[in-house]
């Protein structure tokens, strides 16, 4: 019997694991469900013209889970809370309290630190539904909405962000994976069949070299995705002998790994973030009675629909993400205190300080050629867009970057499951 498939009987047979997995997708069933129940009075057809014409509203609801794309309860998904989490862990870094909050002070610090991001979320969530409501009732999505009605739905849309940000933390404790992932994971896997669909009923024979050559850009970013994110770079370690007695311990030879891409999907997600919510704002803002502020809006709105402005822009801040990221999650003095504490040491490093700085050095190397990788294989799918005119091959390309790194981490937290009830 092969490894994968002792590893897959195992998952099946042991309860802990079964109990997990059954939990997150019961979880993400839920969460379907909530993004199939529409705020009421739609104008269903102007919502689908509204969707077709706009790469921004089809990347927002790639980003919401798909329950934008329905104007559902839950339409802005866990994007008020990825915000909120992006703009605190900025705080670490202007902050000191902060980051000793989160770095120094274990777990109760890191729960405080996520009960602060929670509350950050309901005043993000406030502002970007109204925003969003506001802009579908100028496009005659949504009828013109007295000041009750508006309330309400922006109640709803505040309670559903919360409801996605509590079920997200959920499966992080009791399921597998990273809930938030997972949820924009659902979200993106759910369209599969209907885009497919869609793709089949308009295929055009003439363009059949431009979709072999997206399908084989498709493979290449999941190899790619695949091999950067399982790479690794070993820093040899070595526990000091020490002799107690008549006995000799330590002297053992390790390594310690350090991962090309640290940061995973999140850099991605971060970006999109940064990207979309002012964005939202600006659409919004653009159809102020104020003649300043709409100008002002409009020059920025076209700034952000040219392509290749996107496009960098795009890359930028996936690039400074997985620097940002990276540096928040991995603390090269901590592991240098810990090695020196346990007694161990890299061969031709001395303890403390230099140790971290050495650490430091390797992984600003490896995260520079992760961030590039991140960052290229986001844009390529925008430039084949503008070099091809098919406008499905952008948001394919960032779901396809979000949902192969879903995936590997899924299967990472599986694997650690099993090896520890192996143990």
């Amino acid at each position: 019997m092969s490894n994968f498939t002792q590893k897959l009987k195992y998952v099946f047979t042991e309860p802990v694991i079964r109990r997990r997995i059954l939990f997150t997708l019961a979880i993400l069933v839920t969460t379907r469900i909530f993004a199939i129940i529409p705020i009421p009075g739609i104008d269903a057809s102007r919502l689908q013209s509204l969707f077709s014409g706009s790469e921004f509203l089809n990347l927002l609801n790639i980003f919401s889970g798909g329950g934008l794309s329905n104007l559902s309860i839950v339409m802005l998904g866990v994007g008020p809370y990825v915000t909120a989490s992006i703009v605190m862990q900025l705080m670490t870094m202007m902050v000191p309290k902060l980051k000793a909050l989160y770095q120094e002070e274990g777990d109760a610090g890191r729960k405080r630190f996520a009960q602060y991001s929670r509350i950050l979320t309901v005043p993000l969530a406030a502002i970007q539904g109204y925003a969003f409501i506001m802009l579908l009732e100028r496009q005659g999505v949504l009828p013109v909405l007295s000041l009750g009605t508006l309330a309400l739905d922006v109640l709803i849309i505040i309670a559903g962000s919360i409801l996605l940000m509590w079920v997200g933390e959920l499966i992080s404790e009791f399921g597998i994976g990273n809930g938030v992932s997972l949820i924009i994971f659902a979200g993106i896997v759910v369209r599969i069949p209907s885009s497919l669909g869609q793709l089949v009923f308009t295929f055009d024979q003439s363009q059949l070299p431009i979709y072999l050559a997206a399908i084989l850009a498709s493979l290449l970013i999941v190899l790619g995705v695949v091999t950067v994110t399982e790479a690794e770079r070993p820093i040899p370690i070595t526990y000091a002998k020490q002799v107690r007695g008549n006995r000799t311990y330590g002297g053992l030879s390790t390594y310690l790994p350090l991962r090309v891409n640290q940061a995973g999907v999140i850099p991605i997600i971060f970006a999109l973030s940064i990207l979309l919510f002012p964005q939202m704002i600006l659409e919004f803002l653009s159809h102020s009675s104020v003649s300043a502020v709409s100008g002002i809006s409009y020059t920025l709105l076209g700034l952000l629909a040219n392509a290749w402005f996107y496009a960098i822009a795009y890359f930028v801040l996936v690039f400074l993400f997985t620097y940002f990221y990276t540096a928040v999650t991995f603390d090269p003095e901590a592991v240098a205190n810990n090695l020196q504490k346990s007694g161990a040491f890299i061969p031709g490093v001395r303890p403390g300080p230099s140790t971290a700085e050495y650490i430091s050095h390797v992984l600003t190397r490896l995260t520079l050629v992760g961030a590039l990788f991140l960052g290229a294989i986001a844009v390529l799918p925008l430039i084949l867009r503008s070099l091809t005119g098919i406008q499905s091959l952008a948001i394919g390309g960032t779901a396809l970057l979000i949902v192969v790194s879903v995936v590997i981490d899924v299967v990472k937290k599986v694997d650690a499951q099993i090896s520890v009830r192996e143990y």
